[in-house]
């Protein structure tokens, strides 16, 4: 076996997953970028993302001790805190309301901030061994409005412990916008309320869509909006994500991982060395050493390390960990079995296979997020970008006789369909689908035209 076949098994064999469904994440994943540095401490109520970039990620994380040891050195605050999740996409009936119980809760005319603040009320009478109405929800909140003083009492009592509460996939309280915004604004109300009470913290994770909406409309809003958080990734900080998660690939695979990239071991795992976490000379070589120096037989095709990133940015010039590390999966599966003779592990056109099945993951993640986007997406199929606008408000008029209200889709409908197909097109741009050109022209970005079947002149192909 050659070393190029080596290091493909290799990559093979590393843990590129990112997908997270409430289980713990393994030691050897954990990769801090410096920019979620703020989004981690406990002053950071608000902490917003799109898919893929962490949210759910951090939620499990900060829930495991040894994690937040691992984490402590840079984030201090979080040693001997004790962690509740307070929502999240696991179901978990008695420690937190699932979307059923919001759903009556709020035919009889409740406030979600009631609800929001029974769910804390629960934890902490827990910690104190204090007993309350446990026996449904309901029960947790007429006791809480009905004995406000004893609530109070429970609140305000001396502690000898820290607590922070995580909420998390809150898309999934509601399939109703107006809804999914009073029990998200309830809840800030609630992160508000919880502030006047020292060593407890909460930490709500939103998508951008939630954030930019009405959810910050009550008094002292701006209390919690000066404290909020953005989980970002920068080109260095993906290359430095992947190499982490690499060089902790299973033995001899990481081994082999090792001999390419520098690092150095702290408390059992293998952490990439300082150089590795900055767009340093050694982070672009080490990416090299697996893809070669060009996107073809010449540098007039780009550079495997910025292209790779570049081509799977969204229209707001994001790339999220998931498509990133999906796409150099698929690429080194693809060279296995196109290319195993290819002098790199990583062959160009099957780095440009990893845009292809970024893409589609990107786009199913789309359509479970807001179903009405493939439909609206699908009528531009087999059209290339850039395009007038005239050209797709035609196609879409076709498509759609009866208007943008005729998208046939009940959960969470582009929010501002209200306004016609200027309102649709304000939506795309918003969730970075779309891009509009200085010249006016609608162009859309490679992680989704790929997915949605949309052509470009000498771009990465749509599979067919």
């Amino acid at each position: 076996m050659t070393s190029a076949q080596q290091l493909r098994e290799a990559i093979l064999a590393a843990h590129l997953e990112t997908s997270n469904f409430a289980e713990t994440p393994q030691a050897g994943t954990l990769y801090l970028p410096p920019s979620h540095l703020k989004a981690l401490r406990l002053d950071a109520h608000v902490v917003v993302g799109g898919r893929g970039v962490g949210k759910s990620f951090w939620t499990a994380a900060l829930q495991s001790n040894p994690l937040r040891q691992q984490l402590g050195a840079a984030v201090t605050e979080l040693q001997g805190i004790e962690v509740f999740v307070g929502f999240s996409n696991a179901e978990a009936i008695d420690d937190y309301p699932n979307a059923d119980v919001f759903a009556a809760f709020l035919d009889q005319d409740g406030d979600p901030y009631d609800l929001w603040r029974a769910v804390i009320v629960r934890r902490v009478a827990q910690k104190a061994g204090e007993q309350i109405p446990l026996t449904s929800w309901q029960a947790t909140v007429n006791w809480l409005k009905q004995q406000p003083e004893d609530a109070a009492r429970l609140m305000q009592r001396p502690r000898n412990w820290k607590g922070l509460v995580l909420f998390d996939a809150l898309d999934r309280t509601s399939t109703d916008w107006r809804r999914m915004d009073g029990i998200v604004r309830g809840l800030l109300r609630a992160t508000l309320w919880l502030k006047a009470f020292a060593g407890l913290y909460a930490k709500v994770f939103l998508r951008e869509d939630q954030a930019e909406r009405t959810v910050f409309n009550f008094p002292d809003a701006s209390k919690l909006s000066a404290t909020k958080a953005e989980l970002t990734w920068a080109r260095h900080d993906l290359h430095g994500l992947l190499w982490q998660r690499l060089i902790n690939a299973p033995d001899p695979s990481g081994v082999c991982l090792r001999d390419v990239c520098p690092h150095e071991q702290q408390n059992g795992v293998w952490r990439v060395a300082q150089s590795m976490k900055s767009e340093s000379e050694a982070q672009k070589q080490a990416f090299a050493t697996l893809a070669g120096p060009w996107m073809g037989r010449d540098r007039r095709r780009g550079v495997p390390y910025t292209w790779s990133v570049g081509h799977l940015a969204d229209g707001r010039g994001q790339t999220s960990p998931r498509s990133f590390l999906a796409a150099i999966r698929r690429a080194a599966e693809d060279s296995s079995e196109r290319y195993p003779q290819h002098d790199h592990a990583l062959h160009f056109e099957s780095i440009k296979r990893g845009i292809q099945k970024a893409s589609e993951i990107r786009v199913q993640e789309m359509a479970e997020d807001y179903p009405w986007v493939p439909e609206v997406l699908a009528a531009l199929s087999g059209m290339n970008v850039p395009i007038d606008f005239d050209v797709v408000l035609a196609k879409w008029q076709e498509a759609f006789p009866d208007g943008a209200q005729g998208i046939s889709t009940t959960q969470l409908p582009a929010q501002h369909v209200d306004r016609g197909w200027s309102g649709v097109r304000e939506d795309l741009q918003r969730l970075g689908l779309l891009e509009v050109r200085k010249d006016g022209r609608i162009d859309m970005p490679d992680l989704y035209r790929v997915g949605f079947g949309l052509g470009r002149r000498g771009g990465v192909k749509p599979k067919n």
